[in-house]
C-alpha cells in the first residue's frame, strides 16, 4: 500500500497545494478487506477558503479521479484541517 500512499499524497499536492497534508493508511484497521485500502487525509490548502465543507470534500476526491475511488481505494476518511 505505499505506493497508492504516495500516489495519493502526488495527486494531493499537484491539485490542491496543501499548506497541511497527512495521508494514512488505516488497512490494519479494517481486516477482512483484500485488496482494498482504506485511507485518511488531513489536509489544509488555500483554495478550501470560505467553502463549506462538502465543497472541501469534492475538491479532494476529484483530485484524486474517479478511477482511483472504488479500486485502489475502499475507505476514504477526510478531515479538513
Amino acid at each position: 500500500m505505499h505506493d497508492i500512499l504516495s500516489i495519493l499524497q502526488k495527486k494531493l499536492h499537484l491539485a490542491l497545494a496543501p499548506t497541511f497534508l497527512e495521508v494514512i493508511d488505516e488497512g490494519d484497521q479494517h481486516r477482512g478487506h483484500a485488496g482494498a485500502g482504506h485511507f485518511a487525509v488531513r489536509i489544509s490548502s488555500p483554495l478550501f477558503k470560505n467553502k463549506p465543507l462538502v465543497q472541501c470534500h469534492r475538491l479532494v476526491y476529484t483530485a484524486l479521479g474517479k478511477d482511483f475511488i472504488g479500486k485502489a481505494i475502499h475507505a476514504l476518511r477526510i478531515e479538513i484541517v
